[in-house]
């Protein structure tokens, strides 16, 4: 776990622009099983997170058509909460950052962190955009 003060920053990178964040497994499982769209980012103190990850998050969720929900764990943070986010993303391993798209409580489009890692935001944030045109 990191301490709270490093990883407030990081949290507040989202959640200022409309991103709940989840701190437990019922909240996680509440919002994914939801009916409608949920966009779910796994956030992560790494740079790629910081450099590319969380500016294509926001690029995309300021898109006029997005998902209904977009929220966010912590990786390092919040370990049910984000076990519980992993257990929906499967058969995909475990990554940080991660960004999955969920629809009626079904994966239906993710990006883990070797499609994150080298490249820029705004090409991350087209792929989030294409899946959102497409599903929500």
């Amino acid at each position: 776990m990191y301490p709270e003060y490093l990883v407030a920053p990081m949290r507040e990178d989202l959640t200022r622009v409309g991103f709940e964040e989840l701190k437990d497994a019922d909240a996680v499982k509440n919002a994914i099983e939801s009916e409608g769209t949920v966009f779910v980012m796994v956030n992560s103190v790494c740079g790629c997170a910081a450099a590319n990850a969380r500016p294509a998050a926001k690029i995309a969720a300021a898109n006029g058509k997005h998902p209904d929900k977009l929220v966010t764990v912590f990786a390092g943070m919040e370990k049910e909460a984000v076990d519980t986010a992993r257990n929906y993303m499967l058969p995909y391993p475990p990554s940080s950052p991660a960004m999955a798209l969920f629809k009626d409580g079904k994966l239906v489009h993710i990006i883990e962190r070797y499609q994150i890692e080298g490249r820029p935001a705004q090409m991350i944030a087209d792929n989030l955009i294409d899946a959102f045109e497409q599903y929500c």
